[in-house]
C-alpha cells in the first residue's frame, strides 16, 4: 500500500478522533480533563487505557463505535497491517478506504458478515 496514502489517512483519522474527543470535552469540565489526559498519551497507548473506556461510556453509541474503529485503524497503521482485510487477509481496495478509512474488511467479507448477522 502507498505510504503517502497511509500517512494522509492517518492524519485524517487523527483529525476525526480529535473532533469526537472535542465534542465530548464540550459537554462538561470533567470530560475536558479526561480528554486532555487521553490526548496527552500516545494514540496506541491511549486505546488500551482505562481513560478510553470512560470516554467510550460517555459517548453516544455511534460516536463510541466510530472512535473504536478509528483507534483500531490507527493501531493497524502502527503495526503495518492497515488496508488488509482482517478476515481474508487480502488488500482492501483504496477506493473503499477513501470512503471508509477505518474499514476492517474488504467488500466481500463485510457483505458476508452482514448476511451472517441478519
Amino acid at each position: 500500500m502507498d505510504k503517502k496514502f497511509i500517512e494522509t489517512t492517518k492524519k485524517d483519522l487523527l483529525a476525526q478522533r480529535k473532533v469526537i474527543l472535542e465534542s465530548l470535552a464540550g459537554q462538561s469540565d470533567d470530560m475536558k480533563k479526561l480528554v486532555k489526559s487521553a490526548e496527552a498519551g500516545d494514540v496506541i497507548d491511549v486505546a488500551s487505557d482505562a481513560i478510553d473506556r470512560t470516554l467510550l461510556d460517555s459517548l453516544g453509541s455511534q460516536d463510541a463505535t466510530r472512535l473504536q474503529l478509528i483507534d483500531s485503524a490507527l493501531d493497524r497503521i502502527q503495526q503495518g497491517k492497515y488496508g488488509l482485510c482482517i478476515k481474508c487477509g487480502k488488500e482492501i481496495p483504496v477506493q473503499r478506504l477513501k470512503a471508509l478509512p477505518y474499514a476492517l474488511m474488504c467488500v466481500n467479507c463485510a457483505s458476508a458478515e452482514e448476511r451472517k448477522h441478519r
